[in-house]
């Protein structure tokens, strides 16, 4: 029985090459992020909240100058730690749009997951620039718990994180020589 080859450039040309649907969902990560803060802006003053869902959800406006979780926002040298921010954020958003361009031909969680991570990065990132920092306006309280508050950008970040985990974790199929 004959084998068929298919010739590389056919084969090639039937796998859809999905970098552009993924800076797509980079692009509505960013939007995302940027709408959202210019309706906590409008909408809520400067350190005040409003209940969501009480004793557990609530919207804030406040303004992060440090790194995840207000780190470095008491800083001695605020402008350094807004360089040093700005720069780790530029490598990083380099990084990932490299790896997307090299596993982001199909759509797995890895490629999604980067997609989530970048427009993140993205998205606060031009307010590090912009703005000398961030705007946070998500904040979780279980009992007496309090999680520092954040924005749509930290949480495309986390979900594109756990994605990630996921695939690393997730059991490989067994590759079977016959």
């Amino acid at each position: 029985m004959s084998e068929v080859v298919v010739h590389p450039i056919i084969r090639s040309s039937r796998t859809r090459d999905l970098r552009l649907w993924l800076l797509v969902i980079t692009a509505l990560v960013v939007t995302a992020d940027r709408l959202s803060k210019l309706w906590i802006e409008a909408h809520i003053d400067l350190g005040s909240t409003i209940p969501i869902i009480p004793r557990f959800f609530r919207l804030s406006h406040v303004l992060n100058t440090g790194a995840a979780f207000s780190i470095f926002a008491d800083s001695t040298s605020p402008e350094r730690v807004r360089i040093v921010l700005i720069a780790f954020s530029v490598c990083v958003t380099v990084v990932i749009a490299a790896m997307i361009y090299r596993v982001g031909r199909t759509l797995s969680l890895t490629s999604f997951g980067l997609a989530l991570i970048l427009g993140g990065a993205l998205g606060n990132l031009y307010d590090r620039i912009r703005f000398d920092h961030v705007v946070d306006f998500l904040q979780v309280h279980v009992g007496t718990y309090y999680w520092p508050d954040f924005n749509l950008a930290d949480s495309a970040i986390c979900v594109g994180a756990c994605l990630l985990l996921l695939e690393i974790f997730r059991p490989q199929p067994k590759n079977i020589e016959g």
